[in-house]
């Protein structure tokens, strides 16, 4: 009986622990690289588990500047391949060998990746103790590239000097939860509890049907990060991104050199905020700026006049995505 009883209070136990959802900057400037600051390079971390997001020069030591162990990344999804977007997985990749990594490790990239990264495991590479698995990516397409348990990441194709796609990261359904209401009106038990969490009708044992939805909830709703990198302004992809709770787009330039961005394949600091409200984003993050700036204040400045939820790429900092939980 009191095992029962135990099994039951595990049942109607509310998720209560919070599930981190994150972006870390590690750098964003855009070509060249400045005193102080570095070329394109984010972790995503989502269910304590972290994904590289372009690798700019001195990604490595910017994850253990800011705390990150390189060990711990599942996989690495690479924009386009301009230097500033990929010089620094290399030597990323030999360094994780030196530290022991032993399990397969994922890259997604444009081509021609795959052919530069045959040079690179022919000359420098032979030895590592683990393999780096190139997945090309379609950067045309709008398509599924990674899935996990807790995760999909999509491309979202871009308008940039070559094939170039963003990446939308979103957040799976969370599980059922059985309202705790519902487990006392009804008296549910063990059994009928499982098969409401799985979206099952549950019959009580007087015969009467109770759909899943009466009984059940979602704890949070799911959450979403857009990454759109060297591009010209694309309402297409920023509908892609529909909704999104953080959404970084590049603003290389300042508002007064439209003309510039737009024959470099680039955007400037409103186009980015045009595209944070076509896709009714919650917030939205700036960086890539170019280095003839000394600061970002211009293009934020500009941004916040049309979009006021924005903040500039700062490296070191990290970007929330709190959950948005369900109270009852």
């Amino acid at each position: 009986m009191r095992a029962h009883a135990r099994t039951l209070r595990r049942s109607i136990r509310q998720t209560t622990r919070t599930v981190s959802f994150s972006v870390t900057i590690l750098g964003s400037t855009s070509a060249k690289p400045t005193p102080s600051r570095h070329p394109s390079a984010q972790v995503v971390r989502l269910h304590e588990q972290y994904y590289l997001v372009d690798a700019g020069e001195g990604a490595q030591q910017q994850m253990i500047r800011y705390g990150i162990n390189p060990l711990r990344l599942r996989a690495v999804f690479l924009s386009h391949l301009h230097g500033d977007h990929c010089y620094g997985l290399f030597p990323l990749l030999s360094t994780l060998g030196l530290y022991g990594r032993r399990t397969p490790l994922a890259v997604y990239a444009p081509a021609p990746f795959g052919e530069v990264l045959d040079g690179f495991l022919r000359h420098f590479g032979a030895d590592l103790p683990y393999a780096v698995e190139p997945h090309e990516t379609d950067t045309t397409r709008h398509a599924l590239l990674f899935e996990n348990r807790t995760l999909e990441v999509w491309s979202v194709p871009l308008r940039h000097r070559i094939p170039t796609a963003g990446f939308l990261f979103r957040e799976k359904e969370p599980p059922l939860n059985v309202s705790k209401q519902a487990i006392a009106k009804y008296g549910l038990s063990v059994t009928h509890i499982a098969a409401a969490k799985r979206g099952e009708e549950v019959r009580l044992d007087d015969g009467t049907p109770l759909p899943s939805e009466e009984l059940t909830y979602r704890p949070y709703r799911a959450r979403s990060y857009a990454y759109l990198s060297d591009t010209n302004f694309s309402a297409r992809a920023a509908k892609l991104c529909a909704g999104a709770d953080l959404l970084y787009h590049e603003a290389t330039y300042a508002a007064a050199e439209r003309r510039t961005a737009r024959e470099r394949g680039h955007s400037t600091s409103e186009e980015a905020a045009r595209a944070a409200i076509t896709a009714g984003a919650s917030r939205l993050v700036i960086g890539h700026f170019s280095s003839r700036y000394d600061g970002a204040e211009p293009m934020l400045g500009e941004a916040r006049r049309l979009f006021p939820a924005t903040e500039a790429a700062e490296e070191g900092r990290t970007f929330d995505i709190p959950e948005n939980r369900i109270r009852l």
